[in-house]
C-alpha cells in the first residue's frame, strides 16, 4: 500500500513503501519512479530561482537497499529543487537502454536540451507553472549512492541544472559516462569513486578500459576529492571555468592509450587543476587559454601535452608540480603539433617543477658555461618547451683574469641558442637566463 505524504507529514519518500524490492531480485523501476513522482508533486515552499519550486528539503530514501532498474529514473517534468536522493544502490538490468543513465536529471528520454532551448513540459497545471525557468532543476543532492550501470549505459546525467551536488557516490560498470554534466551551472562532484571496472590498479584488462568517468560539458563546475580508478578518459572537459582539486586519476595508463584529464575546449580553457595526483596517466589540453596546473603529482612517467589546434597558447601556468619517472627520457611537458605549430604564444610559464627520472621542459631556461676565449655558445634546446623561441635574455660574465676588462655583448639568439662574445680572450663563466613565455 502506498502511503501518501500530506502537507503536515515528513517529506521523506521511502521507496519500499512503493513496493521497491531492496534485495535486487525483482525490477523496482516503477516503484522508485513513483517515489520520484510523488516527491516532485509534494508540498512546496515558494520558489528558488524563478520557476523552480522549493520542495523544502524532501528526501527520496533508498533505505540501504539494492534495486534493479530497467529504465532511467526521472522526474515527471522540470522545475523543482531542494531535494535529496540518498542511501542505497541502483543497478541497471540486463535490458537497460545502453544510451540511458540510472539517474537522469533531464526533461525527456529523447533529448538533452541546451540552456536556451524551450523545455517541453506535460499539459498539467504544475508543469505549466514551472516552465518559465531557464534551468531544469536547482539544488538536487545525490548522496551516499552506489550506481552500477551493468555495462549498459551511464550513472548520472545532469542536464541544464543549477547547484547540483553529487556527494559520496560510487559509480561503476558504466559503458558511456559515469557522470555527464551538460549546460547549467555549479554541479559539485566530491568525495566520490568512479571506475568502469572495479579494480585497484594493475588490472590485466587495463588496455581495454573504455568510457569516460566524468564528462563536463558545462561551466562553473567543481570536482573535488574524487578517485577515478578505471576508464579510457578520467575527466573530459569541454566547458570553461571549471576547477579540479584533489583528484586522483589512475584510470588507464598513458602507455595503454588512456588520458587522465582531457581539456577539449581550444581557445577558452579557463580551467584550474590543483593538488591532484596523475598516476601513470596524464593531461591533454587543446589550444590552452587560461589554464593553471599546479601543486600536483605526476607518477610513472605521466606528463602534460599541449595540443595545437589553431596554434594558440595563452595564459598558461604549469608550476610547482612534481614529476617522477623511470629514466626513459620522457619529457614532463610535450607539444602535439600534428595539426600545425603553435604560433600565438603569450604569457606561458612552465617552471619550478621538481623532476626525478624524467626530462625537464620549461619556458624559462638557466644555464652556465665556462671557457677561455672570446665566444660562449649556450644551447637551450634540451630544456626549452617551444622550438626556436627566445624572447628575453639576461646574462652575466664573470672572469678571474687580472688587469683585463673585456667588453662583451649578446651577439646572437636563434634556434634556442644564445651566443655571447667578448673583444678579448679571457677565462670566464657565463650565466644565462632565457624566457619564452612573455612577449615584448
Amino acid at each position: 500500500m502506498v502511503v501518501m505524504q500530506g502537507r503536515s507529514s515528513p517529506r521523506v519518500y521511502h521507496v519500499t513503501t512503493y513496493g521497491a524490492d531492496p534485495t535486487g531480485n525483482r525490477d523496482s523501476t516503477e516503484a522508485v519512479a513513483q517515489a520520484f513522482a510523488d516527491a516532485f508533486r509534494g508540498p512546496s515552499e515558494g520558489f528558488l530561482m524563478e520557476g523552480i519550486s522549493n520542495l523544502g528539503g524532501a528526501q527520496i530514501n533508498l533505505e540501504g537497499g539494492q534495486y534493479l532498474i530497467s529504465k532511467p529514473l526521472r522526474f515527471p517534468a522540470a522545475g523543482v529543487g531542494n531535494l535529496m536522493i540518498h542511501g542505497g544502490t541502483l543497478r541497471a538490468s540486463d535490458d537497460f537502454p545502453t544510451d540511458g543513465y540510472l539517474i537522469d536529471l533531464s526533461t525527456s528520454s529523447s533529448s538533452t536540451p541546451n540552456k536556451n532551448e524551450k523545455i517541453k513540459e506535460s499539459s498539467s497545471s504544475m508543469s505549466a507553472q514551472l516552465s518559465s525557468s531557464s534551468y531544469n532543476y536547482e539544488y538536487i543532492t545525490l548522496k551516499d549512492l552506489m550506481l552500477d550501470a551493468n555495462y549498459r549505459g551511464g550513472g548520472i546525467s545532469v542536464i541544464n541544472s543549477l547547484r547540483t551536488s553529487i556527494d559520496n557516490c560510487y559509480i561503476t560498470h558504466f559503458n558511456t559516462d559515469g557522470i555527464l554534466v551538460q549546460s547549467g551551472h555549479e554541479t559539485y562532484i566530491r568525495n566520490s569513486f568512479l571506475g568502469q571496472h572495479i579494480t585497484a590498479g594493475g588490472d590485466h584488462n587495463e588496455r581495454n578500459f573504455s568510457g569516460t568517468a566524468i564528462n563536463l560539458k558545462g561551466n562553473d563546475n567543481a570536482v573535488t576529492d574524487v578517485v577515478i580508478f578505471s576508464a579510457a578518459v578520467g575527466i573530459m572537459i569541454s566547458g570553461p571555468a571549471n576547477i579540479l582539486s584533489g583528484v586522483h586519476c589512475y584510470n588507464k595508463a598513458t602507455g595503454f592509450g588512456g588520458v587522465g584529464i582531457y581539456l577539449r575546449l581550444p581557445g577558452l580553457t579557463q580551467t584550474r587543476i590543483v593538488n591532484s595526483y596523475m598516476d601513470y596517466t596524464g593531461i591533454v589540453a587543446e589550444d590552452p587559454v587560461q589554464l593553471d596546473i599546479s601543486n600536483s603529482f605526476f607518477l610513472g612517467d605521466a606528463y602534460i601535452v599541449l595540443k595545437s589546434i589553431k596554434g594558440v597558447a595563452n595564459g598558461v601556468n604549469i608550476v610547482n608540480n612534481m614529476f617522477t619517472g623511470y629514466n626513459k627520457g620522457i619529457e614532463i611537458v610535450q607539444l602535439d603539433q600534428s595539426n600545425g605549430g603553435f604560433k600565438e604564444i603569450e604569457q606561458v610559464v612552465v617552471d619550478r617543477n621538481a623532476v626525478r627520472g624524467m626530462n625537464i621542459k620549461g619556458t624559462i631556461g638557466r644555464r652556465t658555461v665556462q671557457g677561455n676565449g672570446t665566444s660562449w655558445n649556450i644551447d637551450f634546446n634540451p630544456i626549452l618547451l617551444f622550438p626556436n623561441l627566445i624572447r628575453h635574455v639576461q646574462y652575466s660574465l664573470s672572469t678571474g683574469a687580472r688587469n683585463v676588462f673585456p667588453n662583451h655583448a649578446l651577439r646572437n639568439v636563434s634556434d634556442n641558442r644564445v651566443v655571447i662574445e667578448s673583444d678579448v680572450a679571457v677565462p670566464a663563466s657565463v650565466f644565462v637566463t632565457v624566457d619564452q613565455g612573455m612577449s615584448s
